[in-house]
């Protein structure tokens, strides 16, 4: 493995694109290490910074990584909250699925979509009954997306 000292010591650099290029590169160097930086990345002050880092745990696949995830869904950025949910998916961990159930009433019609499709993947059925609200939003995308996630998980059942 590619010793990741330098990539560490970049999430401080004082450019925003260093920052965010070195959070991409810990995220495809697959090193379990990386994490705990990339969950201080999560609170960087540039929303590209934190968006990058969010996407690049979810590549980690690492449990480590869900509270800050987690935290990352009331991000002011939806860029922010999209990648935090991206990575949420990828991680499947229970833990996440009542947070991303209140990402069916975020403000942000791409957040809504997001978590329907994430929570369909889950197969948990405590997202049933968010995901039955979410069926019946203004915007089609997130009713489809709804209405999928709901067939899957009654697919399971």
């Amino acid at each position: 493995m590619t010793d990741i000292t330098p990539l560490l010591s970049a999430l401080n650099s004082p450019t925003i694109k260093t920052r965010c290029d070195a959070a991409a590169r810990l995220g495809r160097s697959g090193d379990p290490a990386a994490v705990d930086s990339l969950v201080q990345a999560l609170a960087d002050t540039h929303k590209a910074v934190r968006r990058e880092a969010a996407q690049a745990l979810g590549r980690l696949d690492d449990e480590r990584a869900v509270p800050g995830l987690i935290a990352a869904l009331a991000d002011p950025d939806p860029e922010v909250r999209a990648g935090a949910i991206s990575a949420l998916g990828r991680l499947k961990d229970r833990r996440a699925v009542i947070p991303l159930t209140g990402c069916l009433s975020d403000r942000d019609d791409r957040i809504r979509t997001g978590a329907a499709e994430v929570l369909g993947g889950f197969g948990d059925m405590r997202a049933i009954g968010p995901l039955t609200g979410a069926a019946g939003d203004p915007f089609d995308d997130v009713r489809e997306a709804a209405s999928r996630a709901l067939a899957r998980l009654r697919k399971k059942a």
